[in-house]
């Protein structure tokens, strides 16, 4: 199915959440992908990290009081958060912090590995990953930084799986 062209290695992108809306950032995967040459990501990991304002800040303390943060990645740009059900949702997470001091790491797609095999993974051929947060609460002024880190290598494809994987990372959202 795939061949490979280079060992792994990792992608990283920070999107800081300072309000009760949506925050993006993106991950630019065009020096990784190659229509012409069927060259794809193969995605192995990915993992995020939650920090706050400033590094080894308290995290509790950017929140204002019982919160949940939600991140996902895609490879198509849709807008917001989407459902598990979406073809574009690479990995997901979400955390929810109560005030007695309780966190807890909800079962999502996290982490999101895909498996320890040189065919295992997620391919993308897009040219960008999409990073979307939200968090319910914010104590201002903080901020609440979450990094993606995405552990990936880069691969050629058969034109049978590059097409197939192409159509379907450009069909619509279900």
């Amino acid at each position: 199915m795939a061949t490979k062209k280079t060992a792994i290695f990792t992608l990283t992108e920070r999107v800081t959440v300072d309000s009760t809306n949506n925050t993006f950032a993106s991950i630019d995967l065009g020096s990784y992908v190659d229509i012409g040459d069927r060259q794809a990501l193969q995605i192995h990991s990915v993992d995020f990290i939650y920090q706050a304002t400033q590094p080894g800040g308290n995290v509790p303390g950017a929140l204002g009081g019982d919160a949940s943060i939600h991140v996902q990645v895609t490879d198509l740009n849709r807008g917001g958060l989407v459902f598990a059900n979406d073809r574009a949702l690479v990995a997901s997470g979400q955390i929810v912090y109560e005030q007695d001091g309780f966190m807890t790491n909800h079962t999502d797609l996290y982490p999101d590995n895909f498996g320890k095999g040189s065919d295992d993974g997620r391919y993308v051929v897009n040219d960008e990953l999409y990073i979307t947060a939200r968090t319910t609460t914010i104590n201002a002024p903080e901020a609440l930084n979450i990094t993606v880190r995405v552990n990936a290598s880069i691969v050629t494809l058969g034109a049978k799986d590059f097409m197939a994987i192409a159509i379907q990372s450009t069909a619509a959202d279900n």
